[in-house]
Order: structure tokens, then C-alpha cells, then sequence
């Protein structure tokens, strides 16, 4: 009990810091990981956390790094991919002059790069803005080098490895520096900032999952609310939306949901 009070002043003092709630996120979860970084560091309790971390700017930063979520590749389960090349970009270059697009909780980049790519071979580079978000500004400092380990790259098409990467060394790729010019990085809090509003298609994944029945009731209504009319939002293949109508979405192929108009 002692110990739940504890952890309960922890993220009232983290929230009054950063603005970043983490009563927001599934408790155990977050609860289990940041203990496991308290104790790394000797800390017996979250009251004695949070002084190492008001003192200790190396602390926050790893703190910060460790609660938000940084898994990412390019091309994460490849046929959806293929559904956003093939079906969904196309759709949006068709019916818009000008096509905008948001990577939320981009993590290290490979996402908007992916998008950034195929826009390219496309021919519709030109024509399109991608705005590439996330809490971490770690990973985003990460995400604007575009540097990356061949692991990452497992599941980009050949013709694609060809044309947007560079060999780095031994075991590194760099994207290539065109990829980049449309591509806005910004850091951004998903639960407590507002939202630019005009997007026509929202990729938000595999971030949800960590986030409590309440939060994402609230995502859900403010990404509806963020695209255009006829927009569509891409979430992770653990994502499902139940009664997307309640969000006025509706789905129109597995993990894709359009904005009713």
C-alpha cells in the first residue's frame, strides 16, 4: 500500500514536471519498467527517484527514454505496407493536389521514411508534406540522422535498398539525404498536446496498446478530429478499433479507417 502511494506522488511530480501523464499508460507495465530502472540506479523508492531525477539531467533523460516505447523497422508487417503503396497513397494523391501525412509516435524514423520512399517511386514527392512526431526527442535526434543497423532494413523491398541507402561502415545505413526534405520532425505528447488538423492519412502504431481504455478513447477522438473528411488512420496490427462509428470512423480494410465525412 506504502508502496502503490508512493508510485502515486511519482506521477503526480512527473506529470507537474513534463506535462507527460502516466496514469495514462497501463499501470503495471510502466510501473514494472520504471522500477527496473530505479533499482538499476540504487534507489529504494520512487520518492528517492524523483530527487535523482530533479537533480540529475543524465537521469531524466534515460527516465524519459526508458518510458516511451522505441520499437521500430522499416516495412513492419509488410503487407499493410503494401496496402498503404498499392490502394491508399494513391487514393490520397488522386483526390488532392497536395497530400499530408502524419507519423505519430515516430520513434527512430523508420516509419516516415518508409512513407517518404514510397512517395518517391511514386513520382509524387513533390506534392507531399510528412510530419513526424514523438514524446522521446532522443529518438527523434536519431530519427533526423537516419542512420540505422542492417536489422532494421530486413524487411525493405531490394529495389528500395538500392536507391535510398548508403553503406555507413560495416554494419550501419544511412538513408539518403532526399528522403529527408519533406519529412518535419517535431517532438510532440500525444495526451496532452493538441493536433494540426488537415491530414489525410494519420499512421499512428503499435503505441496504442500501451495505453489505458480512457487515453485511447481520447486518441481516438482527437486523430478523427485531426484528418480530413474521407482521411484515413493506420494503426498497429494489435490495434483494432472496436465501433469505430463512435469515433466517426469506419473501417475499410484491416487496421485502415476513414474519417466519415
Amino acid at each position: 500500500m506504502l508502496e502503490d502511494k508512493d508510485f502515486g506522488l511519482f506521477i503526480t511530480k512527473i506529470k507537474e514536471k513534463t506535462a507527460i501523464d502516466l496514469s495514462q499508460y497501463k499501470e503495471a507495465q510502466m510501473k514494472r519498467r520504471l522500477t527496473t530502472l530505479r533499482q538499476k540506479y540504487g534507489f529504494d523508492t520512487f520518492a528517492a527517484y524523483w530527487s535523482g531525477l530533479e537533480k540529475d539531467k543524465k537521469l531524466m533523460t534515460e527516465f524519459l527514454d526508458r518510458m516511451t516505447i522505441n520499437v521500430s523497422e522499416f516495412w513492419r508487417n509488410p503487407s499493410r505496407w503494401d496496402a498503404m503503396e498499392k490502394k491508399f497513397l494513391p487514393e490520397a494523391l488522386k483526390n488532392n493536389s497536395r497530400v499530408k501525412i502524419w507519423s505519430a509516435a515516430c520513434s527512430t524514423g523508420e516509419e516516415p521514411y518508409t512513407i517518404s520512399m514510397i512517395l518517391s517511386e511514386l513520382g509524387a514527392y513533390d506534392r507531399t508534406s510528412i510530419l513526424a512526431t514523438d514524446l522521446d526527442n532522443v529518438v527523434l535526434q536519431k530519427a533526423m540522422q537516419g542512420l540505422y543497423q542492417d536489422r532494421s532494413v530486413r524487411d525493405v523491398p531490394r529495389n528500395y535498398m538500392s536507391k535510398y541507402f548508403v553503406k555507413q561502415g560495416e554494419d550501419m545505413l544511412a538513408v539518403t539525404p532526399q528522403l529527408k526534405k519533406n519529412i518535419s520532425f517535431k517532438q510532440q505528447n500525444l495526451l496532452h498536446d493538441t493536433f494540426d488538423t488537415g491530414f489525410d492519412i494519420i499512421v499512428c502504431r503499435n503505441v496504442m496498446i500501451y495505453f489505458t481504455e480512457e487515453a485511447k478513447h481520447l486518441l481516438y477522438h482527437k486523430f478523427s478530429k485531426a484528418l480530413k473528411p474521407g482521411g484515413i488512420l493506420f494503426v498497429g496490427s494489435t490495434e483494432q478499433i472496436f465501433s469505430p462509428a463512435q469515433y466517426n470512423l469506419e473501417s475499410i480494410e484491416t487496421f485502415f479507417y476513414r474519417r466519415k465525412a
